[in-house]
């Protein structure tokens, strides 16, 4: 039977479902903008394309199943381990989107003759493809054995209980500490980002470089392009920014737990960890509608088109009118 939900669940739930309102909508608006708008079809905006599709299925998958978890309701062991997983996938699916960006805008500024031939369509639709198949071997590594479900029958075995292997389903009840650390984090999460770090400063670097070289150029389209470049570059390393900000907290708690047993950690501190991977899915496109300036366009041309209809009816109407007279 299941037990009522405390004061502090319900705030939980609430914080929840409200980034879940922002990130979903958010989102699905930042991969609407590339569909219907032309400007926004190159490489890069695909890549975000792909980062917008896991922040939605934060927002309509993980968190309603960190709800379940939170609630704590009494399942098998593998159906805990697979609501657990899914936050794995797409955060392994967020970072090697975020890399690849970046490798994209290094690129760009590295051989921009050359780019357009180098970075195909076709390759950029390859190289999604394998960010989330190698998102999916990381985040369903547990499911394939590295877990606590060993540990689990030993703790039973030793308390001699020979009833059936229910649990109440917790992230840490199924998820090893030792796979978070050793191979999630210091593996997975922790050199990619030390990576886009030292490819953003390459990127910054030539960026001015080139910027610099105002002598020797004879025409202005090599300082709007890197001066573009340059605008573009600051706005997804503030991305990378933030989700790091938004992600290493968490990390590092769970560092903490795993190097130091007897620690306790402050459970308010756990949630407000939480929040910001969670509340990370909802930030990226408030910085692509105030940053780029392509993508504030194509916002204001979907809200303009789509919802102040009767405002364009009208006007379509009044000049059809005048035209006519």
């Amino acid at each position: 039977m299941a037990h009522p939900i405390s004061a502090f669940q319900a705030a939980y739930i609430s914080i929840e479902v409200l980034i879940a309102l922002v990130s979903v909508p958010g989102n699905i608006l930042v991969i609407w903008a590339v569909k219907m708008n032309q400007a926004l079809r190159d490489a890069t905006f695909c890549f975000i394309v792909s980062l917008a599709v896991a922040d939605v299925a934060v927002g309509a998958l993980v968190i309603p199943l960190a709800i379940i978890i939170n609630i704590g309701p009494q399942t098998e062991f593998y159906t805990c381990l697979m609501v657990a997983c899914p936050v794995l996938i797409l955060t392994e699916s967020s970072i090697l989107a975020l890399l690849a960006i970046a490798v994209d805008r290094y690129l760009r500024v590295k051989i921009p003759v050359r780019y357009k031939s180098v970075v195909t369509p076709r390759r950029a639709a390859v190289a999604i493809a394998c960010c989330w198949i190698v998102s999916f071997l990381v985040g369903l590594t547990p499911m394939f054995g590295w877990n606590n479900l060993n540990k689990m029958r030993r703790t039973q075995e030793l308390n001699g209980s020979h009833t059936e292997f229910v649990i109440t389903c917790q992230f840490e009840t199924v998820i090893s500490m030792e796979y978070m650390v050793y191979f999630n984090f210091f593996v997975w999460v922790l050199p990619p980002l030390l990576l886009m770090l030292l490819i953003y400063l390459e990127v910054f670097n030539l960026i001015r470089k080139q910027l610099n070289k105002k002598v020797s150029s004879s025409s202005n389209d090599p300082q709007k392009y890197y001066g573009k470049e340059l605008k573009i570059a600051k706005s997804l390393a503030l991305v990378l920014f933030l989700f790091a900000l938004s992600w290493l907290p968490l990390h590092v708690l769970n560092c903490i737990t795993l190097f130091c047993p007897s620690c306790q950690t402050p459970h308010i501190l756990t949630y407000i960890a939480i929040f910001l991977t969670h509340g990370n899915s909802a930030m990226n496109p408030i910085v692509y509608a105030f940053r780029i300036k392509k993508f504030r366009t194509a916002f204001l041309q979907i809200w303009n088109q789509y919802f102040c209809c009767k405002t364009n009816k009208n006007a379509t109407s009044t000049t059809t009118a005048e035209t006519g007279n």
